[in-house]
């Protein structure tokens, strides 16, 4: 019989995990899979549990949680021999990974939506020792964020994000920022830069419209100014999936970029803290073989 491990962080999505838990061990036994579940009690949990279900062979890994969660999961079965088929069943605040792969944010329907489900392999980026799916931020917006607290966001959701976001663009905080990629360098003050995976960054959904979860490309975006003129502008063209047309953000579309930063400044990887500048990033071309739900 094959074998899945489901892996669940019981605090996630208003603890919720607890009450679709018994759906989705059902749901894994009626596809044919001998289910193993393994409770998240801590940092790290996840990812050494994503872990041994590579080295135990395990044909499926099902993560339920937030974007840490998630995260660590994806930390676990990168670059392993064996990697089992992955997917996940979203319980966060933002959820970016899910919405770009169209994974229903609702659990009960996300859940069910694993039997008809059709495998598809996506890219995931290095960076230093650590992996991400769809995220890495440096300046003052990604360290803003770093401080929102699990109280605010279980109170507040995507809205804890948004507010402090907005405080750290429209003070227009600069940090000197030397960027090098496959084509060039680009160099100067910035408030925010963003290497996105996919299409989806923060809840927003056309941050970065042209990224694909399997295009082999970092979309990196530089911030090179902001205040509440240029914020207000920014956002509408972020609205409206333009945000590559404001004078005030630079696109880069590459597969490997190095960023420095003066100071150096740690890293928001996939919403929560991560490495310090300097740091190197890299794509992981078709890395992993995700179960996306059909149409």
């Amino acid at each position: 019989m094959k074998k899945a491990m489901f892996i669940l962080n019981p605090s996630s999505g208003k603890e919720l995990a607890g009450s679709v838990k018994d759906q989705t061990v059902e749901t894994l036994k009626t596809m044919g899979y001998e289910v193993d579940v393994k409770e998240t009690q801590g940092e790290g949990d996840a990812k050494g549990f994503a872990r041994q279900a590579c080295v135990e062979k395990c044909h499926l890994v099902i993560a339920m949680g937030g974007d840490g969660t998630i995260n660590e999961a994806v930390n676990g079965l990168a670059e392993q021999q064996h990697k089992p088929l992955f997917s996940i069943i979203p319980l966060g605040t933002v959820n970016d990974f899910a919405r770009a792969l169209g994974i229903s944010l609702e659990p009960s329907k996300a859940i069910e939506a694993l039997k008809t489900a059709k495998p598809v392999f996506v890219d995931i980026a290095k960076v230093q020792k650590q992996y991400f799916m769809n995220i890495l931020a440096v300046g003052q917006l990604a360290e803003n964020v770093s401080q929102v607290s699990v109280e605010q966001k279980t109170k507040l959701g995507t809205l804890a994000y948004v507010i402090e976001g907005v405080k750290a663009l429209t003070s227009n905080d600069e940090t000197e920022i030397l960027i090098e990629h496959d084509r060039g360098k680009w160099e100067g003050k910035s408030v925010l830069v963003l290497v996105a995976l996919t299409n989806s960054v923060g809840g927003f959904e056309k941050l970065a419209p042209d990224a694909k979860t399997d295009d082999g490309f970092l979309h990196v975006f530089i911030v090179k100014s902001a205040g509440i003129p240029a914020f207000m502008r920014m956002s509408l063209a972020m609205l409206r999936g333009k945000l590559e047309e404001d004078p005030d953000v630079v696109v880069i579309k590459t597969e490997k970029v190095s960023i420095k930063t003066t100071p150096d400044m740690t890293c928001n990887i996939d919403g929560d803290d991560g490495c310090s500048t300097p740091v190197l990033v890299q794509i992981l071309k078709r890395h992993i073989e995700v179960l996306i739900p059909i149409g």
